[in-house]
């Protein structure tokens, strides 16, 4: 790896976009692929950065490579095949999964990349596009030290808190954890508030007195900043990402034989909304299918409550 690497990233969407904006801003030379929508590629392309067309190539030029995708599917799809990454994998590269996976196809990914003498690292994001945007997002790293001693200054470009937390495969299984907890308190502050507006408590009040309690917290806020305040683009993350996770965790305690009856109820929530077509909505949003479920308009509750 030269002195000053080439960085490589795929996924340049709602977080990628700012992540890889500020690597460039960071001094590094900048390879990415884009997908259909232009608009991200173009302006990155603008300052700087060179685009390629497929994921070898991209291995062929880049000493290190981050990936911000979906789910574990299309990261495997990325990685495989005669024009994925590990077809043009050389000694030394290492691949940044910054995506929220599976750990168990990490590993496998990671023993890919082994074979090649090339090197995986999971850094899993927590925030939201806004802090991408700013440089200033949470990861959570599973890596050997020696490789993330190398990753550091670049993951350093988009976040400003970094927890290095374990071997490969570490940052993944961490970022599960957290994204349980999240979504469970998504549903339990969507039940609560309805809960509320049924026995007459408005969502002001709800919002008011949990959010200046000891159980107030950053996430209890944006959620209340759609449920209350309206804000569609409060917290830019996708009921159907949202249900991933949950499964994954899920699936992460079956295989660890551990018993996760919250996490179980959780996974019902946002499997439900996206059986009925709103997957593309925010999480937060999932107050009103929670309203809807119990016969309770949020909107028309705040409306009252003003």
């Amino acid at each position: 790896m030269s002195d000053t690497p080439v960085i490589g990233f795929i996924g340049v969407g709602l977080m990628g976009h700012g992540m890889a904006k500020n690597i460039l801003e960071g001094g590094y030379p900048l390879v990415i692929k884009g997908n259909r929508n232009r608009a991200p590629v173009e302006d990155l392309v603008a300052r700087g950065a060179t685009e390629v067309q497929t994921p070898r190539e991209m291995a062929e030029q880049c000493d290190i490579i981050h990936l911000c995708l979906s789910n574990s599917p299309l990261i495997e799809a990325v990685m495989g095949g005669e024009d994925g990454i590990l077809a043009g994998a050389r000694e030394g590269l290492i691949v940044v999964d910054t995506s929220t996976a599976d750990p168990t196809s990490t590993a496998r990914l990671a023993q890919a990349l082994g074979e090649k003498c090339a090197h995986m690292v999971d850094a899993p994001l927590g925030r939201t596009p806004k802090e991408a945007e700013e440089g200033t997002l949470d990861a959570m790293v599973g890596a050997e030290d020696a490789v993330f001693a190398k990753v550091l200054p670049v993951i350093a470009c988009w976040a400003g808190n970094i927890n290095h937390v374990g071997g490969v495969g570490a940052g993944h299984k961490m970022k599960l954890l957290m994204n349980m907890i999240a979504m469970s308190y998504a549903a339990l502050y969507a039940e609560a508030t309805v809960l509320g507006a049924k026995v007459g408590i408005s969502p002001q009040t709800v919002q008011k007195v949990i959010g200046s309690s000891r159980l107030g917290n950053g996430f209890f806020d944006t959620f209340m900043e759609y449920t209350v305040g309206r804000n569609k683009d409060a917290h830019k993350f996708t009921i159907t990402n949202a249900s991933k996770d949950v499964r994954y965790a899920n699936a992460m305690a079956a295989e660890a034989g551990a018993l996760s009856l919250i996490g179980a109820a959780t996974r019902q929530y946002f499997t439900h909304v996206e059986a009925i077509g709103h997957g593309e909505d925010y999480v937060p949003w999932l107050s009103d299918h929670v309203g809807r479920l119990n016969g309770v308009d949020l909107e028309d509750e705040v409306r009252k409550g003003s």
